[in-house]
């Protein structure tokens, strides 16, 4: 067993900690295995009542998923399986979705891609005033996956549908208001929290001592413009209602999308109008057709060299417009892959 990821059994609760803090506990293969394997024994497990899965470290919950190696592997010519990594990933997802016993995340510091996936979809999502949640997909040449598809359209007033297009970011407050978190508590009210949690019988009563009320955030404020700019029939339309506002957070958003990769941004976008209509597997389902097409391309592996291997932050984006984005090869992102459909009922 790897030292990345670590389980123990405390009074009734079976704890997870996502153990690589100097990488900011990124999900690596392993570690998705690893989770899965561990949620199939617990499920079954009669002296284990919930699950609570923490960050080691303050910095960071989960930044996201170890990507890095799949582009290592793509540069080395190792094309074949790069998408076993996120087949895995969703469907541990939708594991966590579906789980029939509480399943809490406590976050504190960073929570974005991988992170969201391992902690958004359980039944509790208590974060503290280091809380910083992102779905930055967009700016790498990707998308809002590890079920995006479902949770963000899902946002009151397109709150998620911003984040998807933007990679805005949420603080404690905004991320409360917009349900990414359930709940809000104190970073150094963790430790007796985790206490509390490995004898609880009811978890609600368990928290009840610890929660807050955050501060509101940008976000909140800003809903109302939010909603009626991003319920738009499309990007650019979109980026005109921003662009016709004379507030500096609809500016900042404009700017944002703009400088994200045009593919990216459209296919999120389509994929907003779908996933609210979907059910969380089918949700998932799609995302591994997007992403199995995303692999193919390579505005992903432009994006990971841009902002994590040379760190110019000066993408290539290709194309660079929004209006050169052809019809038809976005909509091959939505087609069933040649090797077949996520294997979800």
């Amino acid at each position: 067993m790897s030292d990345d990821i670590l389980f123990e059994k405390r009074g009734h609760a079976g704890f997870v900690t996502l153990n690589r803090p100097k990488a900011l506990n990124a999900l690596s293969f392993d570690m998705v295995r690893a989770l899965a394997r561990q949620l199939t024994e617990w499920e079954s497990d009669p002296q284990i009542a919930h699950i609570v899965v923490t960050g080691a470290g303050d910095k960071a919950f989960c930044a996201g998923g170890d990507i890095r190696s799949i582009y290592d592997a793509r540069q080395a010519g190792e094309t074949e399986g790069l998408s076993a990594f996120f087949r895995d990933e969703y469907l541990l997802n939708a594991q966590i979705k579906a789980y029939p016993k509480p399943y809490i995340a406590l976050i504190n510091g960073i929570v974005m891609g991988g992170g969201v996936g391992v902690s958004v979809h359980g039944t509790h999502r208590i974060g503290t005033e280091k809380t910083m949640f992102a779905m930055p997909e967009t700016g790498i040449g990707f998308f809002p996956d590890v079920g995006g598809t479902y949770f963000l359209p899902r946002m009151p007033k397109k709150s998620g549908v911003y984040c998807a297009l933007s990679a805005g970011r949420l603080k404690q407050g905004d991320a409360l208001a917009t349900g990414v978190l359930t709940h809000a508590v104190s970073a150094d009210s963790l430790a007796d929290l985790e206490a509390s949690l490995e004898t609880a019988t009811d978890i609600g009563a368990a928290l009840a001592p610890f929660l807050v009320t955050p501060e509101r955030g940008p976000v909140s404020e800003h809903l109302e413009e939010i909603g009626k700019a991003f319920s738009a029939e499309s990007v650019e339309e979109v980026l005109n209602r921003l662009d016709a506002s004379d507030t500096e957070f609809a500016q900042k958003a404009a700017a944002a999308i703009r400088g994200k990769s045009p593919t990216s941004v459209l296919i999120a976008f389509e994929q907003m109008k779908r996933g609210g209509d979907l059910s969380f597997n089918e949700c998932m389902k799609l995302e591994y057709r997007i992403v199995s097409r995303i692999l193919q391309g390579t505005e992903f592996y432009e994006g990971i060299r841009a902002v994590l291997v040379d760190k110019d932050q000066n993408p290539n984006w290709t194309p660079s417009q929004f209006g050169q984005v052809d019809s038809a090869d976005l909509a091959s992102y939505f087609e069933e892959p040649q090797g077949g459909d996520l294997p979800l009922a």
